[in-house]
């Protein structure tokens, strides 16, 4: 079966499964993106795949929601509503850690949406190219 995701470059792909989750009914958007999102970790991580690598990590926020962080300094947010919203990983976040003595591991995310621009239909239309 097809990828419905394959494009050229994680970047892409990334874009596409934005848009592919606003189009899914909102209370199946967290676990659409999850696999869109491990879909594309196992396209671009592939031996010979000759793309650059495209990782994320996800979280579950404090108030519900689920986060994807990506390597660059960028996350997704899926608010408990289903709204998708794009997010600076560090500045959009009250963060806590669990810190050991070789470690330090985020404990708890509690989005700031005030800071966050919502993803729409509308401003995903340039993702999909």
């Amino acid at each position: 079966m097809r990828s419905l995701i394959l494009a050229p470059s994680g970047d892409e792909m990334f874009g596409k499964a934005i848009a592919i989750a606003l189009q899914s009914p909102p209370e199946e958007r967290a676990d659409l993106f999850a696999r869109l999102a491990d879909e594309i970790a196992a396209i671009t991580t592939a031996p010979d795949s000759g793309m650059k690598p495209w990782t994320c990590t996800a979280h579950d926020g404090t108030d519900g929601s689920r986060i994807f962080r990506g390597g660059v300094g960028s996350s997704v947010v899926i608010d408990p509503a289903g709204r998708l919203w794009r997010a600076r990983s560090y500045e959009d976040f009250e963060t806590t850690y669990t810190l050991t003595a070789t470690t330090c591991e985020i404990a708890t995310l509690r989005p700031l949406y005030a800071l966050m621009r919502e993803y729409t239909s509308e401003s995903c239309d340039n993702l999909e190219s």
